[in-house]
């Protein structure tokens, strides 16, 4: 004999520990790509002005659309101009040096340089009117932002999470009349008038909703 009979053993665990150090390694990596740490879900990003979507949503009951002007008919949701701040902050908080920022906008023109909370990378085509328009609510994608102080990611925003709602839309779309509602809650079994809604609102069927060219155009 050549090689001493527990080299059989020892090849079979070799090949065996390598398969699982491989396994192992995957999970790992599949499990660091889903994270904060790459996907900055959960990850509040300094902003030039500390807004709170709590106050100004739960607390004053603002409409998303108020700043948000273009989620309906557009692409780009839309960042609200400094006037658009302006409208209230000229008659209150008007000395607050928290707000100072927003007024030396106003006063030289000069946008405010905010941090976008929610980016996808370029090769996704994105549309929020579509969105809007077929029955899918803010909090959808965005969550609770009437809970959120400083604002941050919700979702992960990665393609796995995305199929998940266009393989089964009738899980997630709502009447449009509650679109921007926080917390809101169904009438009835959430499927049943999500198999209604996504008939009324004609969207398309999940082929076409998963076709790469949907999304990466």
């Amino acid at each position: 004999m050549i090689f001493h009979r527990r080299t059989n053993t020892l090849s079979r665990a070799t090949i065996f520990g390598a398969v699982f150090v491989v396994a192992a390694l995957s999970w790992v990596a599949m499990e660091i790509q889903r994270s904060p740490y790459i996907t900055y879900a959960g990850v509040r990003k300094p902003q030039p002005v500390p807004f709170s979507h709590q106050h100004h949503v739960a607390g004053l009951g603002i409409d998303c659309r108020y700043c948000h002007t273009s989620v309906e008919n557009s692409s780009f949701a839309g960042i609200p101009p400094t006037r658009t701040c302006m409208n209230c902050h000229s008659q209150i908080w008007t000395n607050a040096q928290l707000l100072e920022p927003v007024r030396a906008s106003y006063r030289s023109g000069e946008s405010l340089q905010w941090t976008r909370v929610n980016q996808l990378p370029d090769f996704v085509f994105f549309n929020h009117s579509i969105h809007i328009n077929k029955g899918v609510g803010c909090e959808s994608c965005h969550g609770r932002v009437d809970r959120m102080p400083l604002t941050w990611q919700e979702n992960s925003l990665q393609m796995e999470w995305c199929l998940n709602c266009h393989r089964h839309p009738e899980k997630f779309v709502r009447p449009r009349e509650f679109i921007t509602t926080m917390g809101y809650q169904p009438a009835g079994e959430q499927e049943e008038i999500g198999r209604r809604l996504v008939a009324e609102y004609k969207i398309q069927d999940v082929r076409l909703l998963t076709s790469c060219s949907t999304c990466h155009r």
